[in-house]
């Protein structure tokens, strides 16, 4: 059978996406996957360059030069531009939605990262990600919904492990969540000019808050302090769309059309589109396929979100540290028009394994006060403390990282 009778023979490639259920059988199935090695998402950006790593900030608005610009990082303590932390994040979203449960919707719920080395120009990553645990939960959203975990583990053309991050998914049946009709009442939020000028004034001013190549020495940071705030918003189609293409993503023609070859179930001919087939994610960018999983319109990619949050943190430590964990949790849909306003508070400060370390709570709030991405990281700093180890790149901490089994 050609490729072209196998995907017209296909029903489950449809005018609408899949309404797939989450039965006893399909939750089995999946747990049946525990153990399993994925095959690479993409695989789409692995060579670290000065031009992937400079569009990768561009798809996330990140400023700090040491990430953007050649000319900084070499004359730097590095001798070299380095990559954004979650430069990696762009081998592959580690935590979507690629394995069980066919046709039912998933939505990236957050990472927990543990960094071990930069990424440098030159660098080509590559990552074994497999499948980690199965959870059953009841959610407002949905009713009944899933949780999934994966494990990635990224190293550089050397073999080093250059970070391990635990990702999560949530899978909801696409009739339940529109039925429950959580954020029914959410409506378009009207920004006040006041308003405007603040956002705006914040993000102008965002890169005099980068720390850079102004040490921040672990002894000058107390406990209770608070990071200088940033801000993505209100949110575009120009935000999500440049992300896609700081990740090196993009589907076209043939290539989008094999794709639905192999994978019905996530695909299906849009009326919208004249019939053109389109992935399920495409929520992302039409309002109507984002309220048939009962959300109230277009929305953000969580891998974004999560690198904004870490946006926050770097600005803050400054050159000389390096960021040993980050954590992000997607708690609430940041949808178009809305603001993330990135924050953060120094919760713990002590010594670990001959490291100077800090703690800290990190979180992202919407327009309109609401808890919309709870997160932590920690972090290792210079010490004037001539005992304690300069950590030029990641160290060998025992963080006590979650595991799932």
């Amino acid at each position: 059978m050609s490729a072209v009778e196998a995907l017209a023979n296909n029903s489950n490639v449809g005018s609408a996406p899949a309404e797939g259920r989450i039965t006893d059988q399909a939750i089995a199935e999946a747990r049946s996957m525990i153990g399993l090695q994925l095959r690479p998402e993409g695989p789409y950006l692995q060579d670290a360059t000065a031009d992937t790593l400079r569009n990768f900030c561009n798809g996330i608005g990140d400023l700090n030069p040491l990430y953007r610009e050649g000319e900084y990082g070499r004359i730097s303590r590095y001798g070299t531009q380095l990559g954004h932390p979650m430069f990696p994040m762009a081998f592959g979203w580690v935590g979507r939605t690629r394995w069980g449960l066919p046709g039912v919707h998933g939505f990236y719920a957050g990472n927990d990262w543990e960094l071990f080395r930069h990424v440098r120009p030159g660098d080509r990553i590559m990552a074994i990600e497999r499948v980690v645990g199965v959870e059953e939960k009841e959610s407002k959203f949905s009713g009944r919904l899933v949780l999934q975990y994966v494990e990635a583990s990224y190293s550089n053309q050397r073999g080093e492990l250059v970070a391990r991050a635990l990702g999560t998914c949530t899978r909801h049946e696409r009739k339940a969540a529109r039925d429950a009709g959580k954020y029914k009442d959410v409506k378009p939020y009207e920004y006040t000019p006041e308003e405007f000028e603040k956002i705006d004034a914040a993000i102008l001013d965002e890169d005099r808050l980068i720390r850079g190549a102004n040490v921040r020495y672990w002894e000058d940071v107390t406990e209770g302090e608070t990071l200088p705030s940033i801000v993505r918003g209100p949110l575009s189609l120009m935000d999500t769309m440049g992300f896609l293409v700081g990740c090196g993503r993009g589907h076209t023609h043939g290539v989008v059309l094999k794709a639905a070859v192999k994978h019905p179930g996530h695909f299906f001919r849009n009326p919208e589109a004249g019939g053109g087939i389109e992935y399920t994610g495409i929520g992302h960018h039409r309002e109507s396929v984002a309220k048939e999983v009962g959300v109230p319109g277009t929305y953000d990619y969580g891998p974004q979100r999560s690198s904004w949050m870490c946006s926050l943190v770097t600005n803050w430590m400054g050159d000389a540290a390096f960021l040993k964990r980050v954590r992000t949790e997607m708690r609430r849909f940041n949808t178009m028009g809305d603001c993330t306003w990135c924050k953060g508070k120094v919760t713990r400060k002590y010594v670990k394994d001959g490291h100077a370390l800090v703690d800290i709570e990190i979180w992202g709030e919407n327009q309109r006060g609401e808890l919309t991405t709870p997160g932590m990281a920690t972090v290792i700093l210079p010490s004037r403390d001539v005992n304690l180890r300069v950590a030029f790149d990641g160290a060998a901490l025992d963080l006590e990282l979650p595991v799932i089994r």
